[in-house]
Order: structure tokens, then sequence, then C-alpha cells
């Protein structure tokens, strides 16, 4: 059966659901009057899943992209309405981060690999180089900024890695969820050049970072600064990854959109990162908070920092490794 075949024998259906899906939402047909006539949810029913055969069998004929995308627009309109009480509230919150977020993390799986390189690669690098040759940091910060650093992380601070112009950890607190959400976004965003962007962001913060610890490390100050950043480095740069593989996966939909359009393409792949967004936002506050309230801490011992932090270095890795496998069946 050809396309065009396909679609003549079975528009008609599809008008059909169109038309109810816009009852069920309340709009009237034009040149109606009074209330919208009831809806059958058996006969929505029965459309939506005919749909859902008919855009199988389409994808396995590699019908055209468009032919596809009514589809898949349709029956996805179609599930939202159907199954609109599971969209809200804690248990479509918990199905979100627990189960749709780590399947999208392993769909990508390519895409977090490759973010994962381009961020670890100049961090080890950098460090090294700053560490055996520490006038290098002046290539990267300005001396004042240099010397704060060393104040933020001296084991005298009164609360370790504290900004001077921040008077409690709440103010931290802040100014991290700021500081996160701007380079997450940075390399998410900017993946709009097709990926040249997020490679860019994921390789300056991971040498940025670097070089600060290689510094760091040659001052002495290794054990304040590294039992300072052990715990929430776990979420933080997880989500600084996963950020900059959304990142790559909208470039690559823009460089190949094969049979697509490129603005097809661009929105197939939005849908498909979005879960990883959402859980990119929960590792951020779950960074800030433990950053402000936990890291800075001068009082806990670093062998309590470091117990906790592999604690959640295990659970992070758990969370994106083995959750969600049972709904992936």
């Amino acid at each position: 059966m050809t396309p065009l075949a396909f679609e003549q024998r079975h528009g008609s259906g599809w008008a059909e659901l169109a038309q109810l899906l816009q009852q069920a939402r309340g709009s009237k047909p034009r040149n109606s009057r009074g209330a919208p006539p009831a809806v059958s949810g058996q006969r929505l029913t029965q459309l939506y899943r005919r749909a859902c055969e008919q855009l199988a069998l389409a994808r396995a004929r590699a019908f055209p992209a468009h032919l596809i995308e009514r589809l898949e627009s349709l029956t996805h309109d179609a599930h939202q309405l159907i199954y609109r009480k599971q969209e809200y509230g804690l248990q479509a919150l918990g199905q979100l981060l627990l189960t749709k977020f780590p399947q999208a993390v392993r769909t990508h799986a390519n895409y977090v690999w490759v973010a994962t390189l381009v961020f670890v690669l100049p961090t080890l690098i950098l460090g090294w180089l700053v560490y055996r040759q520490p006038e290098l940091i002046l290539a990267v910060v300005g001396a004042d900024t240099a010397a704060q650093f060393e104040q933020m992380y001296s084991p005298a601070a009164e609360s370790i890695g504290r900004r001077r112009d921040a008077e409690t950890d709440v103010a931290m607190f802040g100014f991290y969820i700021r500081n996160n959400m701007t380079v997450a976004l940075q390399c998410f965003a900017s993946g709009l050049a097709a990926g040249v962007g997020s490679l860019f962001y994921l390789a300056f913060n991971g040498g940025y970072g670097g070089a600060i610890a290689g510094y760091l490390t040659n001052r002495g100050l290794s054990e304040t600064f590294y039992s300072f950043i052990a715990t929430h480095a776990s979420f933080e740069l997880t989500a600084i990854v996963l950020s900059g593989a959304a990142g790559l996966r909208i470039g690559h939909a823009w460089l190949v959109p094969r049979r697509r359009t490129r603005t097809q393409s661009l929105v197939r792949a939005a849908r498909e990162v979005l879960p990883i967004i959402y859980g990119v936002l929960a590792l951020l506050l779950i960074a800030a908070a433990v950053e402000a309230f936990w890291s800075s801490s001068s009082l806990l011992p670093s062998w309590v920092k470091y117990s906790a932090a592999s604690v959640c270095w295990a659970a992070v890795i758990a969370w994106l490794v083995l959750q969600g496998r049972a709904g992936a069946r």
C-alpha cells in the first residue's frame, strides 16, 4: 500500500479522532451554538488504539515524515487526554524522576558518553598543568580571583567556599542555584549551534574547574577543597554533563534531520530530552542545597564528608543505571 492510499483509507478515522479531541477539550465546532456535544469515550479510545496501530505500521514501512508526524501528534494528544489523571501530582513527579528520566539518559547514552569525555578530559589536563605550573592559573582567572579562591578554601575559613559578599548559607544557596542553572542552560541551549556550543561550554567549564583544583592542590588546600566539593559534585557535575548531552542531541537533530524538516527534527529531539532536562533541574536543586548547607560546614570532619560523598555518588549512578528498567520492558 502506498502512503497516499494509506492516508486515504484511514484519513476519515484520523479526522474523527481529531474532532473528538477538540470536543472533549470543550471547543465548539464552527457555526455551532450552545454546549459542545457529548463525547463517546468508547469511540475515542477505539480510534486512539487504531491510530497507534497505524502509527506503528507507518513507521515500519518508512512512510513520509509528514504522515508519521501527523499520527504522532494525534496519538500524543489522545494519550494526554485519556490518561490525564496520571499527568499531575506526586505520583506523576515520581514517575518522571524515577522512571522516565533514567530511561531517557540510557536511551541517549552515546551523547552522555561524548559529553562526559568532553567535560572530563579538559578537567584532568588543565588540572595537571596548573598543578605543575601554578602560574598558569593567571591564564584562566585574575590574580584577585585566585587569591579569593585561596581565602574561600582556607582551613581557617568560618564557612568553606563562601563568597565574601554572602553573609549566610541561605544567600549562598541562592547564588549556587543561579550559577548552576546558568551553566546548565548554556550547555543545553547552545546545542542549537549544531552542537558546537554544547561542546564548547562543556570543555570550558571542565577546564575552568580543573584549573582551580590544580591551583588549590598546589597551594596545599587539597583537603579543604576536595572535602568541600566531593558530596555535591555527584549531583552538580552529573547535571552539567547531562545538560550538555541533551544539547548535543538537539544539535545532532539540527545537523541530521533525516527524512524530516529541521523544525520537525528539533521538535522531536526536544520531546526526547525533556525528561533529562527535568532531571537536571532536580539534580541542580539538590546540589545547591547540599553545597550551601552541608559542604560549606567547617565543623564536619573530612572523613564524614567523603563518606557521604561515596553514598551520593553510588545513589546517582544507581539512579541512572538501574531505575526504570522494569518500566522499559
